[in-house]
């Protein structure tokens, strides 16, 4: 079976080449550019390429190449992809009051809110722009893409603004239903569905195909994030860090708490909800709260709902190769990201 880690490692270096020669530049030579180098481009610069493992863009060309295309017509969308994550990490982490990224201080620790936000404001800029300057992708698949940009952020923005506000509302009667709305238009479009959608915008594919690929996108999209969520309960200790049970502290809706939640006792929700809305970090008490999560069925849940959605998208791409729209080495290597998406460690 072609390997999707293989791929990965293969496509990762066009895309750190273009990203970065696509960082932005003052719009003035005179005194002050020094200024706006310090204080917008060049800590974005940085920020992005320090980013990890670049999924998201290689998905991007992946979907040109699934569709028949080079991964060279997709690397101004694949950046661009890259560049609404550095936009949206760096806003998250503000709305989040997070404390680390990647290992380091949060850019608004480091620069300030203001200032912070303001660079994340850059990134959605340059979101549209590296599409619009590109010479490689031929100008009439531009609007399509662009399109295909925009969708993916609105879907972002709209399962953000749910996550966000069940914990501002102290919300616990959100549902199953509720939670994989949320986490569909918050991770699964961006995170696999958008990218090899528009990869094939850009390569020139027709409806079926862009359909096609954004179906398979979504259910492996959403595996990937019932993999975080696992990762973050019941993973390795040590490779998770400081991350380890923090959407416990957080007291983040996932999909193992919002079913959990749903199945205990009154007297164990009551006290599930208790330890979620304390912001604790004592390691007995999330480890208690993992128990009761255990106890309400939620870790199984995850499991199987993860272990349905790459089934799924696999189903998918077979479907795609049978139709004739995809070749077997296509296939075969969604089916490797989807298996990816659950396998991974971290």
């Amino acid at each position: 079976m072609s390997s999707f880690v293989d791929y990965l490692r293969a496509r990762l270096p066009l895309v750190n080449e273009r990203l970065a020669a696509a960082s932005a530049r003052p719009l003035t030579s005179e005194g002050v550019a020094v200024d706006l180098e310090r204080y917008l481009y060049e800590p974005l610069a940085h920020f992005t390429a320090e980013g990890g493992k670049r999924v998201r863009p290689v998905l991007c060309l992946m979907g040109a190449e699934a569709a028949g295309g080079n991964a060279e017509v997709a690397l101004a969308p694949a950046v661009a992809i890259e560049l609404f994550q550095s936009a949206a990490l760096i806003h998250d982490d503000i709305a989040d009051a997070s404390e680390l990224r990647r290992g380091e201080p949060c850019l608004y620790k480091t620069q300030g809110v203001g200032v912070a936000t303001n660079m994340g404001d850059l990134a959605l800029v340059q979101v549209i722009d590296v599409v619009l300057q590109d010479a490689a992708l031929p100008e009439e698949r531009k609007p399509e893409v662009l399109r295909r940009l925009v969708e993916m952020e609105l879907h972002t923005l709209e399962g953000q603004a749910l996550d966000l506000g069940w914990a501002r509302d102290e919300r616990w009667d959100v549902t199953t239903d509720d939670y994989v709305y949320m986490v569909t238009s918050k991770t699964a479009w961006y995170s696999a569905a958008s990218p090899l959608l528009i990869g094939a915008a850009a390569a020139g594919a027709g409806d079926a195909l862009r359909e096609g690929l954004r179906r398979v996108g979504l259910h492996a999209g959403i595996a990937f994030q019932l993999q975080d969520d696992l990762l973050n309960l019941v993973g390795d200790a040590e490779a998770q860090g400081k991350d380890f049970r923090s959407d416990i502290t957080e007291g983040k809706r996932t999909l193992a708490v919002v079913h959990a939640l749903e199945n205990l006792g009154a007297a164990e929700r009551d006290e599930l909800v208790g330890i979620l809305g304390s912001q604790a970090t004592e390691a007995a008490t999330l480890a208690r709260a993992v128990e009761l999560i255990e106890l309400g069925g939620g870790i199984e849940c995850c499991r199987d709902l993860a272990a349905s959605e790459v089934a799924q998208a696999e189903g998918l791409a077979h479907g795609l190769e049978q139709d004739g729209l995809i070749s077997a080495d296509a296939c075969e290597l969604l089916c490797s990201m989807a298996q990816f998406f659950v396998n991974r460690a971290s």
